[in-house]
């Protein structure tokens, strides 16, 4: 048996497979917001596990962020507390057995590309739009990583051609840089440029769930689109990928897929554009 972990910055997910994948168990609980508390729920959902089906042969994590190379601790995580910890030691002491860790985009690229809408596809770009903003890299089926381990962190580029409005509207992202992708397009920071604009106080679900009776939803997700279009023009020009494959809370808007693949068309540098999203 096997177990997998989806460790978020809202919600931590497990499943235990047996050796045919099948799956025995899945349970999701709250991300605490905290070092000791994250370890703890990561702890007592594997418990729990083995507890009722017995001892599995691994426990494997896909988790924001990277283990730096050099310090084996934790870097670029937009869940902040993990930052500099050494989570993958502390894991492995506490469970008493080796654990995996992997950047979670790098895992939903390759899920994507396996058995997923990247399946047979030369080049997959996974994107991860949800409490934060990520990406990763599947060529062949095999993650690229890179020499500093951060391939496919499209979050913490500059959104193309930010206009004053842009910068008006916009919180520093929690890297310390202005404008990062991540600010715009991930669940919170989609938010954060509403209540700005607007003097409101809503979460991205209650403004998705005003569309389309609610004129500000409607040019914030016009708006939404168009940056998520400025962004991912830029790992076309660089990667031209096969696919594009979104995941994460915000990637369950269906007004993204009824003009995304257009609205990338003003900005790629191609005269026809044959990567879909």
């Amino acid at each position: 048996m096997k177990i997998g972990i989806d460790l978020g910055g809202t919600k931590t997910e497990g499943i235990l497979i047996n050796h045919d994948g099948k799956e025995l168990k899945r349970k999701r609980i709250k991300t605490e917001k905290n070092y000791d508390g994250t370890i703890n729920g990561i702890v007592s959902m594997v418990k729990e596990f083995e507890n009722i089906f017995g001892d599995s042969e691994s426990v494997g994590i896909g988790m924001p962020g990277a283990v730096s190379a050099d310090s084996a601790l934790v870097k670029n995580a937009n869940s902040i507390w993990l930052n500099g910890k050494p989570l993958k030691k502390n894991l492995e002491k506490v469970l008493s057995r080796k654990v995996n860790l992997e950047n979670d985009a790098n895992c939903f690229a390759l899920s994507e590309a396996v058995d997923g809408a990247g399946k047979d596809k030369k080049i997959v770009f996974g994107v991860i739009i949800g409490t934060g903003t990520g990406g990763g890299i599947v060529i062949d089926q095999k993650v690229l990583q890179g020499k500093n381990n951060i391939a496919g962190e499209w979050g913490h580029i500059i959104l193309p051609n930010r206009t004053e409005d842009e910068k008006k509207f916009n919180k520093k992202c929690y890297c310390k840089k202005n404008g990062c992708m991540e600010t715009y397009v991930s669940g919170p920071g989609f938010a954060n440029c509403f209540n700005l604009r607007y003097a409101t106080n809503l979460d991205s679900h209650q403004i998705i769930k005003n569309y389309p009776k609610d004129k500000n939803s409607v040019n914030a997700l016009i708006q939404y689109v168009d940056h998520l279009a400025r962004g991912l023009s830029i790992i076309i020009n660089v990667l031209d990928p096969d696919i594009i494959v979104l995941g994460g809370g915000m990637s369950n808007i269906n007004y993204i897929y009824e003009s995304i693949n257009e609205k990338l068309k003003e900005y790629v540098f191609t005269d026809s554009l044959h990567t879909k999203v």
